[in-house]
């Protein structure tokens, strides 16, 4: 993989706004602002170093369902082990039993040329997802017309609704689409939109509304909206160890609802959201190649390591210990740190000072594409810039080809 300098569209903001990201600039400590979206680089692949990231990633995620599985049978954890509310564990193992269904995840990996590595799956509230399916193949479009980008992205979320829909698997063929109020940058607001796009292409009626809003009518034993219609399918951007804490929460722990509402993403997920598949893995998985070793509670024989809160987000509330450093880099947050994950350190690979994570989207089981964050430092955190990319060897399929890959 290559970093390029390249001369960012005079109209690039108002472009991108236009497009649906609704902050292009990120604001920092010091009350300047820097951009979100970076379109002075751009990140060159290859067709080969793609199709080697399609096959990692969708191992990773074979193994991550598995260790998933693994996580929530028997005793291997309590609910309070993992920071849940009481009585989750019993609705994930029945959740991964029916085989609940999943649209999307994404991988943070670490590649810096030979074999990526695991840093974490988000499986509940990934985000940057406008950005990768839609902002930057529109750039692509603008800047590079005639070359190709790993980003099927959009088209799988459509397709993927309107199978779904076709099986007879919304009731009414509706879904709700819920975002967190009490985010106030409109990230999580921009990113629910887009999927309520990609589902209302799909053929689908879809309401949205802030999750705050979300209802309990008492006779019907059912969730409903603001306006009283019952919720029936719904996609939340909202981490599921979060809404289980809520008062609706308790609600679905005591199983109250006469018909159950399908969520999505299914509460399975809170296995892949939680950094303590990161050392299951490594047990399931020892010495695998694209994971790095990891232990639960201590940091084991690692001499250094990353130390990493259950439920962090954004970098926040990570530890990183090295040999060469006197002291430990601590990036504070607001998650609980009583129990930490510990995995060995692995640094981003450095363009020019430009660190680089790759985020590796999965859409119905399947690789869809990529999204490259960068930071100045150790830590992909809230101030990372989203920098597009191409594929450098291979000219754009025509739209026929394109249907075919997707069909396969």
């Amino acid at each position: 993989m290559w970093r390029h300098l390249i001369k960012p569209r005079p109209d690039w903001q108002d472009t991108v706004v236009e497009q649906g990201l609704v902050f292009p600039m990120t604001d920092m400590p010091d009350g300047s602002q820097r951009p979100y979206w970076n379109e002075s680089a751009w990140y060159e692949v290859t067709m080969d170093e793609v199709l080697h990231l399609e096959r990692v990633t969708e191992e990773l995620y074979e193994m991550c369902k598995h260790a998933a599985s693994v996580m929530a049978s028997g005793d291997r954890f309590s609910d309070a082990q993992l920071g849940l509310a009481s009585g989750t564990l019993p609705l994930v193992r029945e959740s991964l039993k029916r085989d609940d269904l999943t649209a999307y995840a994404r991988f943070d990996l670490a590649w810096s040329g030979v074999e990526p590595k695991m840093l974490e799956i988000n499986g509940d509230t990934p985000t940057g997802l406008l950005e990768s399916a839609v902002i930057q193949w529109n750039w692509l479009e603008a800047v590079f017309p005639d070359a190709d980008q790993w980003n099927s992205v959009h088209d799988r979320l459509v397709k993927w609704w309107g199978e779904q829909l076709a099986a007879g698997r919304f009731p009414g063929r509706e879904a709700h689409f819920f975002n967190s109020g009490a985010e106030t940058t409109g990230e999580e607001a921009m990113t629910v939109a887009y999927l309520r796009d990609t589902a209302a292409m799909a053929g689908l009626a879809t309401y949205g509304h802030e999750i705050e809003d979300v209802g309990w009518d008492e006779a019907r034993r059912a969730f409903v909206d603001w306006g009283g219609r019952p919720i029936r399918t719904a996609f939340k951007l909202y981490p599921w160890e979060d809404m289980l804490d809520d008062q609706f929460g308790r609600y679905i722990l005591a199983g109250l609802e006469a018909e159950p509402v399908r969520w999505i993403e299914p509460i399975w997920k809170t296995m892949l959201s939680t950094k303590a598949i990161l050392p299951v893995l490594w047990e399931l998985y020892p010495d695998h190649p694209n994971l790095l070793p990891a232990y639960f509670g201590d940091p084991g024989d690692l001499l250094e390591w990353v130390a990493k809160p259950l439920h962090g987000r954004e970098g926040s509330n990570i530890v990183i210990h090295t040999i060469a450093d006197t002291e430990d880099h601590v990036h504070d947050g607001p998650y609980d740190t009583s129990t930490m994950v510990y995995q060995e350190w692995h640094p981003l690979p450095s363009y020019e000072g430009n660190r680089a994570v790759i985020g590796s989207w999965i859409v119905d089981g399947v690789a869809a594409g990529m999204m490259v964050r960068e930071s100045d430092g150790p830590i992909t955190d809230y101030f990372a810039r989203f920098v597009p990319h191409a594929i450098g060897t291979s000219p754009r399929p025509d739209d026929e080809t394109v249907q075919r890959w997707l069909a396969e």
